[in-house]
């Protein structure tokens, strides 16, 4: 079982890694190259990726990762490794609040208000239209960062301390 419960806290960390460079590269490259542009086109633009990210690629990293988390934990508190279990726990908690609710209940209803509308002619009020979505958007994009990065280091911490206590995997 300790070979298991390792398994799934390294897949644990892979899967916050993704999410958080993922969400890291919006906040500082995607967004700030789609403020630069045309509204018009930025616009656009997004609505595009809101539509190509849900993918077979995306999901099991971004539904996956509290799952995966909290099956490890449970498997580490099975073995007496409270300490290891606590911290995938949290993880998965700061993940399902930080990362998924904030995506689900913030994020994804922005992108929805953003799909229905048609890029205007007129290059102001594509601005305005931007604008109000971009600024919230962005904001909220960088609670999901830190919470997939938060989720990276509690794992790794959780991981770190699996090793100094289960030194000898069977």
């Amino acid at each position: 079982m300790t070979a298991l419960a390792l398994t799934l806290t390294v897949v644990t960390l892979a899967l916050a890694g993704a999410m958080a460079g993922f969400f890291y590269a919006y906040s500082m490259s995607v967004m700030w190259a789609l403020d630069a542009v045309d509204p018009k086109v930025a616009i656009a633009s997004m609505q595009s990726i809101n539509i190509v990210v849900r993918n077979a690629i995306f999901f099991p990293a971004f539904f996956g990762t509290p799952v995966v988390a909290l099956i490890a934990a449970g498997l580490w508190r099975a073995q007496g490794l409270h300490n290891v279990a606590l911290l995938l726990a949290v993880a998965a908690i700061a993940y399902l609040i930080g990362t998924f609710l904030v995506t689900i209940l913030l994020n994804v209803p922005m992108n929805e208000r953003l799909a229905r509308t048609t890029p205007p002619v007129e290059i102001e009020a594509a601005r305005t239209i931007w604008e109000s979505y971009s600024i919230p958007w962005t904001l909220w994009n960088h609670i999901r960062t830190a919470s997939s990065f938060a989720t990276l280091m509690l794992t790794g911490w959780a991981l770190y301390l699996a090793g100094r206590h289960a030194p000898t995997w069977s």
